[in-house]
């Protein structure tokens, strides 16, 4: 994601009913009865969480078999969004990215395993770290958006204009987070390097070369930025909470995302990007499987992140693509190998907790193929007694943020000092869990680790595990 979220989107407050509409009818691919419960779900959730506006699709084998729009694009004008509303894809923008450094490489212009100081030497720890470094996440860059001001300073600060000399400036003396591929973390920052990596090596503005290599090859007529003289009329306007008020967001300068996440895009589009990435029209169909084969950390762990794209699981299902947020949107390009089947999510809420593009891909998945989701939700044998019960209290006391009598005197201490707080903002949004799923037990670290799928609506879900010392919980970890 490209937004610093903490301390950007607030709790999820209960407002007006969003107004639904109905920009097309469901294919008749999907059977009627799926696509009403898809229908209803995503209802459901847009009103519980109070989400402007989505458009989604669902293609299967290559043919779109599901496409819908609802709620709003527009609050103020009561605009409806349509199936062709374009939306901000944020950090989709990386897939981008990767892909241009993969073609100047097959153009014998750059090397993904040299350092940065080939292309950039007066970049930030430019002899220490590699493109492919900057492309996995593994550079141990700190991110750009995480500057020393206040939280409540970087809406001024990156609704304007800034240079990428002065973006690099915030990190150019900061120390690396950890030896570069030794371990992996988030950073924007890698992905503003690359852009300015692939302008110095191609001779063109970033935006010109995605523009004559990519999005005009590809045919995506529809995919700009606000940067662009020439902006695609209709455009979703970006919403999120404050302090339990949904608000307009103010909108990234295109300076601060750039590389990293500044496209705006359309359904359509994004379906022509998918269908040419992996046919080897825009990259090598071997730089594809780079794109899409999991970096190793040089202590042999496995970070769920190609070249530009996460790989992981959900309901136990292979998952390869990526999530996008701004200040205003949330969404989620995702393939299920396995299925066939990519669903495509763009929604104009900039809450993160829970984040709409990923639960609405959630939703449609288990409604799609409800057997493989409930094969996944089957609750492990031997669940120990009583655990269930900590479990939910225990998650319960992190939502509110108090009491903490479900935890160890020494962690409920722990949380009482600022873990806790930050928690509250997570996960107090969630609602009530109303399914506490076991997943099994681990020894680690020489305590047992209970792991618990946690299902609170349609959508939303998170792994949850514990370890218990004498009916109290003594550690918890989320992912």
């Amino acid at each position: 994601m490209i937004v610093r979220w903490a301390g950007i989107a607030g709790l999820v407050g209960v407002l007006a009913t969003p107004a639904f509409s109905r920009a097309a009818e469901p294919s008749p691919h999907l059977p009627p009865a799926v696509s009403g419960q898809i229908d209803g779900d995503i209802k459901a959730f847009l009103k519980q969480f109070d989400v402007a506006g989505a458009a989604i699709a669902v293609v299967e084998r290559g043919q779109v078999v599901y496409t819908q729009a609802y709620g709003l694009r527009s609050r103020a004008g009561q605009l409806p969004v349509r199936t062709d509303t374009p939306f901000e894809i944020g950090s989709i923008t990386k897939q981008f990215t990767a892909a241009a450094i993969l073609q100047l490489q097959e153009a014998g212009k750059l090397s993904i395993d040299a350092p940065l100081a080939a292309y950039l030497p007066d970049a930030p720890h430019a002899k220490e770290v590699t493109l492919k470094q900057l492309l996995s996440h593994t550079s141990g860059l700190q991110d750009y958006l995480n500057g020393p001001e206040p939280e409540s300073e970087i809406d001024r600060l990156a609704s304007r204009p800034m240079s990428y000399k002065d973006l690099v400036a915030r990190v150019q003396n900061l120390p690396l987070a950890f030896a570069p591929g030794s371990r992996w973390s988030y950073s924007n920052t890698g992905y503003l390097l690359l852009g300015r990596v692939i302008e110095v090596v191609s001779g063109e503005n970033y935006r010109d070369y995605l523009q004559r290599h990519i999005l005009g090859p590809v045919g995506m007529r529809h995919t700009f930025t606000y940067a662009d003289a020439v902006q695609p009329t209709g455009i979703a306007l970006g919403y999120r909470h404050v302090e339990g008020k949904l608000e307009r967001s103010p909108d990234f300068h295109p300076d601060w995302s750039g590389a990293a996440g500044f496209l705006i895009s359309t359904l359509s589009d994004l379906q022509r990007w998918d269908r040419a990435l992996e046919s080897g029209q825009v990259v090598s169909v071997a730089d594809y499987n780079a794109m899409k084969s999991e970096i190793v950390t040089t202590d042999g762990e496995k970070v769920g992140y190609g070249l530009g794209l996460f790989l992981s699981k959900v309901f136990d299902q292979p998952r390869i693509g990526h999530t996008g947020g701004a200040q205003g949107f949330t969404t989620a390009d995702e393939y299920f190998p396995l299925q066939g089947t990519r669903i495509i999510v763009l929604t104009n809420s900039g809450d993160k907790n829970p984040e709409a593009g990923e639960a609405i891909t959630n939703i449609v998945f288990a409604h799609v193929y409800p057997k493989v989701v409930a094969k996944a939700d089957e609750q492990a044998a031997n669940e120990p007694t009583g655990v269930n019960a900590i479990v939910r209290s225990s998650f319960g006391e992190l939502q509110a943020g108090m009491g903490y009598q479900s935890f160890t005197t020494k962690l409920g201490s722990r949380l009482m000092k600022g873990p806790g707080k930050k928690l509250v903002t997570q996960f107090a949004g969630y609602g009530d869990v109303s399914r506490a799923i076991f997943k099994g037990a681990e020894e680690k670290d020489h305590h047992t680790w209970y792991r618990y799928v946690l299902i609170f609506s349609p959508g939303v879900r998170i792994d949850y595990g514990v370890s218990i010392d004498g009916g109290q919980v003594a550690g918890v970890s989320f992912g």
